[in-house]
């Protein structure tokens, strides 16, 4: 069984869907199941040269739409070679080529007269079809653009699919509510793998203090992801501060030193318009400067070192598809709070392994508050039930098994 990949970029930095198949590929290859891909990037680029599979780079592309004219022909030529394509992501070129390039391809050899297996074509649309999308105040542009593109070029593709492909049951439950037409002939659940932590090492502690060295020896909380307004980083930040603000309150009521994690905001784009008000908010309260900390970016073993030594990992996003970042903390056995705009809370809360509450500040504000109710026993049956829910649902050989028998089967 051979399938073929197109994506726009294979670039790490692109974000979750080539991190995706770079996951599941070598364990689909235990199955017997080849891959290939095939993205625009420029050729030269480095990231393309560490994989252990085919990719084809027939970039650099060009323009917001990721333009390539080498897709079309190298399409047309190598389509016989495959059982299955699966287009990643959507509202971009490489979509609108494959679609065509499929088209040609069937009407030419029909013209020949051959005998022609086609191959089955499948889109994963990697949570594109969320309608925040289309309801986000700030994106009201990029709506009407993608109401127009629907209806002359993404609804042919995505509604002759022979299937669509998502990460969870709620990915494909919001799929249906943004556009019209919306027929595609089939919605498979097909899930998502994560390649499970490397086990702790004492190395990992003295890396990620190096990048945040306030909290050695504290305990704190952890959000790690992109510094962007749909994390809901504000209302974390405010939440926070009305919690700390709480316990000085009943500090001076009834006595006592009062408790609470620190707080690691880590992720890119701390120098963004929308970073730097992050961090101003924090400089702007002497209470929080001295329990809000931005290391910026973790990689490795400082990331590895954020996770396994914190409390619990929290994430009170305004959309989230599945939420890598989340399935890593779970991965380390750490309890996730979670708003329930990250489309995965259901398969964490059935076994109990965080707290999920509104993407709001009084939603966020609820999350820290149920931490601190918490006891050290519970937090660590939580913890337990974390992982639980990893190796359960999101462990990357119950995805691959699950793309065998939904999709090549």
């Amino acid at each position: 069984m051979k399938v073929l990949r197109i994506i726009p970029s294979m670039n790490p930095s692109s974000g979750g869907p080539c991190r995706g198949i770079r996951n599941i590929i070598p364990e689909l290859e235990k199955l017997g199941i080849y891959n290939e891909v095939v993205c625009l990037d420029a050729p030269l680029h480095n990231f393309l040269e560490k994989d252990g599979f085919t990719i084809t780079s027939l970039g650099p592309s060009k323009g917001a739409w990721q333009y390539s004219p080498k897709l079309i022909p190298w399409l047309l030529d190598n389509l016989s070679r495959f059982d299955v394509v699966i287009v990643h992501a959507l509202w971009l070129y490489h979509g609108y080529a494959f679609y065509k390039a499929f088209k040609k391809y069937k009407k030419l050899h029909n013209g020949m007269g051959r005998e022609l297996n086609y191959p089955k074509f499948f889109v994963m649309p990697h949570g594109m079809l969320d309608p925040y999308f289309q309801q986000a105040s700030e994106r009201k542009i990029k709506a009407m653009r993608n109401w127009a593109y629907w209806k002359l070029i993404e609804s042919k593709l995505v509604n002759n699919a022979d299937g669509l492909l998502f990460t969870c049951k709620m990915e494909l439950l919001l799929a249906r509510e943004p556009f019209r037409p919306y027929h595609p002939k089939q919605e498979i659940n097909i899930g998502y793998g994560v390649e499970p932590p490397p086990p702790f090492e004492t190395t990992m502690c003295s890396a990620f203090h190096e990048k945040c060295p306030q909290v050695k020896d504290q305990p704190f909380i952890l959000f790690l992801s992109r510094i962007h307004e749909k994390k809901g980083i504000d209302h974390l930040i405010e939440a926070y501060g009305n919690v700390l603000d709480n316990m000085q309150g009943h500090k001076k009521s009834v006595g006592g030193k009062p408790s609470f994690p620190k707080l690691v905001i880590a992720g890119p784009g701390l120098e963004t318009p929308y970073g730097k008000k992050m961090q101003q908010l924090v400089s702007e309260s002497g209470t929080l400067q001295e329990s809000v900390f931005f290391p910026g970016m973790l990689t490795g073993n400082a990331k590895w070192g954020a996770f396994y030594l914190s409390e619990a990992f929290i994430l009170p996003s305004h959309q989230e598809n599945f939420g890598i970042a989340v399935v890593e903390a779970l991965a380390c056995g750490k309890p996730v709070l979670i708003s329930n705009q990250v489309n995965i809370w259901r398969e964490i809360i059935e076994v109990g392994g965080g707290v999920v509450e509104e993407d709001t500040t009084a939603g966020t504000q609820k999350l820290l508050e149920a931490w601190l109710r918490i006891s050290c026993e519970e937090k660590k049956v939580m913890g337990d039930q974390a992982l639980s829910s990893y190796i359960n649902n999101f462990s990357i050989i119950h995805a691959a098994k699950r793309f065998s028998q939904l999709v090549v089967t």
